[in-house]
C-alpha cells in the first residue's frame, strides 16, 4: 500500500503544474493508486466491508489487476466524469505497472493468460528500495513544484 501511495504522489508531484483542476486531480490519483487491491481482503480498501462481494466474485489480480479493466473504467468515466478519467487512469496503471515489477505480477491484458511480472517481492528489500527511491524522488519534485 504505502509504495502505490508514494509512487502515485510521484505523479500527482510531476503532472500538477499540467492540470488545472488540482483539488480533483490530487486525490483521484491517489486514490486510484490503491483502488486495485480492493479484490484482496488483507489490502486497506478491501478491508471495508463493501467491498467482500467483489472478493467473492473476483480473485486476487484477476480482471481488476489488469489493463483491460483499467481502460475500460477510465473510458467509462471520460463519457459521464471526465475530469476524474485522466487521474483515474494514471493512479490505476500506476498501481498495475508496480504489481507487474513483483513475483506474482498480474495479467496485464485479462482474459488473455500472459503474465508480466518481475523479481520484486511483495514487502521484501527490494519493494522497500522502490518506496525509498519514491520518497526521494517526491521530495525533489516537491521541492522543485515550489521553486
Amino acid at each position: 500500500m504505502k509504495t502505490h501511495l508514494v509512487i502515485g504522489a510521484f505523479a500527482v508531484v510531476f503532472f500538477l503544474p499540467y492540470v488545472s483542476h488540482k483539488l480533483i486531480f490530487v486525490p483521484v490519483v491517489l486514490i486510484a493508486s490503491l483502488l486495485p487491491d480492493i479484490d484482496s481482503g488483507f489490502s486497506t480498501l478491501g478491508r471495508r466491508k463493501i467491498f467482500r462481494p467483489l472478493q467473492f466474485l473476483t480473485k486476487h489480480r484477476g480482471i481488476i489487476h489488469s489493463f483491460t479493466f483499467c481502460i475500460a473504467v477510465s473510458v467509462l468515466l471520460a463519457f459521464y466524469f471526465p475530469l476524474i478519467a485522466f487521474p483515474f487512469f494514471l493512479g490505476y496503471a500506476l498501481h498495475l505497472l508496480a504489481d507487474s515489477w513483483t513475483i506474482e505480477g498480474i495479467r496485464p491484458f485479462w482474459p488473455l493468460k500472459d503474465i508480466s511480472r518481475g523479481k520484486i517481492r511483495v514487502g521484501g528489500t527490494m519493494e522497500e528500495t522502490v518506496f525509498i527511491v519514491f520518497i526521494i524522488l517526491d521530495a525533489i519534485f516537491l521541492i522543485f513544484l515550489f521553486i
